[in-house]
Parts: structure tokens; C-alpha cells; sequence
């Protein structure tokens, strides 16, 4: 499955991103698993954290130090290649 066009990326409460994809559905994706290393490490800083944007493309979340994600892990559609994963959820809609 290759998942859809990502429209819209919110920083939420500490390491949680809300990710809206063109076919209308969401995901809340908490990247705190995966805060370790040089690329993703400075993300634990809240300031650096929110500045998440949606790539040129539309195509995942990116920081302006490089970091990014595989759309298809942050849909909930495919595990991380290696390494630890980040935790995918669907919130409620009300």
C-alpha cells in the first residue's frame, strides 16, 4: 500500500505529530521512540520538535535539520525498515 499525500502536520504535546493525508485520514504520530541518534536527537528540544512542515512534495514530515519519516510507517501501513518505530494512532473523531 502506498499511502496517500500528506496535507497538514500539527505538533501537538511532547513528540506527537497530527498528520492529515489527502484521503481525509488522520494519524497522531508519536516519534518519541525514535529521539535518539544525530538527526533526530535535537528533536527532543520543544522549540526544534515544532517546527514538523510537510515536505516540498506532500509527501511525509520534515524538520529543517533533515529529519523526516517514511509516509507509508507514519500512515500505520509499514513497519521501519530497522530501528525502533514510532507509535501510530487514529484519534477519535467527534
Amino acid at each position: 500500500m502506498i499511502a496517500p499525500a500528506v496535507k497538514t502536520a500539527i505538533a501537538l504535546d511532547p513528540y506527537v505529530v497530527r498528520v492529515v493525508f489527502a484521503d481525509g485520514e488522520v494519524r497522531d504520530v508519536d516519534i518519541e521512540p525514535l529521539l535518539a541518534g544525530p538527526i533526530f536527537e535535537p528533536l527532543r528540544d520543544a522549540a526544534a520538535f515544532a517546527q514538523v512542515e510537510v515536505d516540498e512534495y506532500g509527501e511525509t514530515i520534515v524538520w529543517p535539520n533533515g529529519a523526516d519519516l517514511d509516509p507509508e510507517v507514519l500512515y500505520g501501513a509499514a513497519e521501519p525498515a530497522s530501528g525502533p518505530a514510532p507509535r501510530v494512532s487514529i484519534p477519535d473523531r467527534a
